[in-house]
């Protein structure tokens, strides 16, 4: 998948995509589709190559585009979308899904000269969610009802560009539900299994009696 911190950029900032967890990183590239150019490589002029990694050295408008990663033989990775803007606020979101349960910390990040005052109100879907005086606003436990475009806005540097964030369904395994019991409560899980072995026990007599 596409290495990224954060979604949204200013003008002028650098930037580093990079290829991570693939089986053979060096075989993939990074791409993008933009209005402008459409589908192109790193390589194509609009940053520079390095193994699997492409570095911006200077961002505009123009890189604004959805990013992925793709191999030699035409694998692709889950696309990430990038935004730059010549504001003076972004939001500081998360590039790809949140699992529900987790929690969620959005952030309002300013262009210098930062503001002495960070209060910031937090938008979902156009609809008021949050003012926080610390410039940012944590979702302890997030559900798929929290999917959606967020922004946030400063009462003196203006507000961010919209940034969907999407929630996926938490994985379950029987292996991560002994390892949470086992962590939660050793003797509990030991005692559940000497249970069943009892059980077990006391049902063999009974199958010989019936015979």
């Amino acid at each position: 998948m596409v290495s990224l911190s954060r979604t949204q950029h200013f003008i002028s900032d650098s930037l580093s995509l990079s290829c991570e967890g693939q089986s053979d990183s060096t075989g993939w590239r990074v791409r993008r589709y933009t209005h402008s150019e459409k589908v192109s490589d790193c390589s194509s002029g609009w940053g520079s190559v390095t193994g699997s990694t492409c570095n911006i050295s200077s961002l505009s408008t123009s890189h604004t585009g959805v990013y992925w990663c793709e191999s030699e033989s035409g694998e692709s990775s889950n696309p990430v979308n990038i935004s730059v803007t010549n504001g003076a606020v972004i939001l500081d979101s998360p590039v790809h899904p949140v699992t529900e349960g987790d929690p969620l910390t959005l952030r309002c990040l300013y262009r210098d000269p930062k503001p002495s005052n960070l209060t910031a109100e937090f938008y979902k879907d156009g609809s008021l969610l949050q003012t926080q005086t610390t410039g940012e606003m944590t979702i302890r436990t997030v559900s798929k009802s929290d999917e959606g475009l967020y922004h946030c806005k400063h009462p003196e540097k203006g507000e961010s560009p919209q940034s969907w964030i999407s929630v996926r369904g938490a994985s379950f395994s029987v292996f991560s539900l002994l390892s949470s019991l086992m962590a939660a409560s050793p003797y509990l899980l030991v005692s559940i299994v000497l249970m069943v072995k009892c059980c077990r026990a006391r049902a063999k007599p009974d199958e010989l009696n019936t015979v």
